[in-house]
């Protein structure tokens, strides 16, 4: 099975540095942000250009694009003013996004559910649901993604149960659906490592494998429930290669596009992750 695979990229230099960056590391799928991670709009990125990049990626064969939300957006805030911010910029985003949708190229926008800030994980999971049903009202081109969450700080989407929370509140459910970042839900206490079969049983049953787009691939520094939310570099860290092997094998995951954002030790990291991912496929 060919992998779809690459890494989050720098937006530095447009649309055409994008794709020359995922091409020196050999990858078949990449992410970005669409606007500074800081929440200004983005001064490379030529919204008149992007219908054209879609059509090189569907052209050369790229799996799904998972383009990053910033992580300042918090939709489940107790300031009014910072949630319509977030409602505002995702929209803004999707409208830079669908002409490379419109051209043929699958494209999800990925985004942190957000934090409830001591309001309690009910009133975060009801406000973030409220938020998206605006985005995809008014802008409903690209499908949002909600991030599988370690659970550090006031972080909603701990738990795949409080996804489903999200996600039911969501009226449009065709335009929702979920990344899984591997550290992720091993920080947050599901164990891959000893229990890959139960804990994707689960996730089926709680929200349905159907709804997993794309993931985020990231080895564990701190390891099972340690809820620290803090990626080591594949085979460095508490998953370990015998997890990256089985989920490179599961025909369900492999099919979906993967994320690398891991640390760059060198300028060559991310294309010698790729390449070991890819080495892993049929080793089991």
């Amino acid at each position: 099975m060919e992998l779809f695979i690459g890494s989050h990229l720098s937006t530095t230099g447009g649309w055409n540095a994008l794709l020359k960056r995922s091409r020196d590391e050999d990858g078949t799928a990449f992410a970005f942000f669409p606007r500074s991670p800081y929440g200004k709009r983005s001064k490379a990125l030529n919204p008149a250009q992007a219908g054209e990049f879609g059509a090189r990626l569907k052209a050369e064969g790229y799996g799904p694009l998972v383009v990053h939300a910033p992580y300042v957006y918090n939709l489940a805030g107790k300031d009014e003013a910072k949630r319509q911010f977030a409602i505002e910029a995702l929209i803004e985003d999707i409208e830079l996004l669908t002409p490379i949708r419109e051209a043929g190229q699958e494209t999800y926008i990925n985004i942190h559910p957000g934090s409830h800030v001591g309001q309690g994980a009910e009133t975060g999971c009801r406000l973030i649901s409220d938020g998206l049903n605006q985005v995809i009202e008014r802008a409903n081109g690209i499908p949002v993604l909600l991030e599988t969450m370690a659970g550090k700080g006031t972080e909603c989407g701990r738990s795949f149960e409080e996804l489903a929370t999200i996600m039911s509140g969501i009226e449009n459910k065709a335009n929702i659906g979920i990344t899984f970042d591997t550290c992720h839900v091993f920080d947050a206490g599901y164990d891959l490592v000893n229990d890959y079969d139960d804990v994707m049983s689960q996730l089926d049953e709680t929200i349905g494998l159907n709804t997993v787009k794309a993931i985020h691939v990231n080895d564990s520094q701190f390891g099972l429930s340690s809820h620290k939310d803090r990626h080591a570099n594949i085979g460095n860290g508490q998953l370990g290669i015998p997890f990256f092997t089985r989920l490179v094998n599961d025909p369900v995951m492999a099919k979906l596009p993967m994320i690398l954002e891991t640390k760059e030790q060198t300028q060559d990291t991310h294309r010698e992750e790729i390449t070991l991912l890819r080495s892993l496929v049929n080793q089991q």
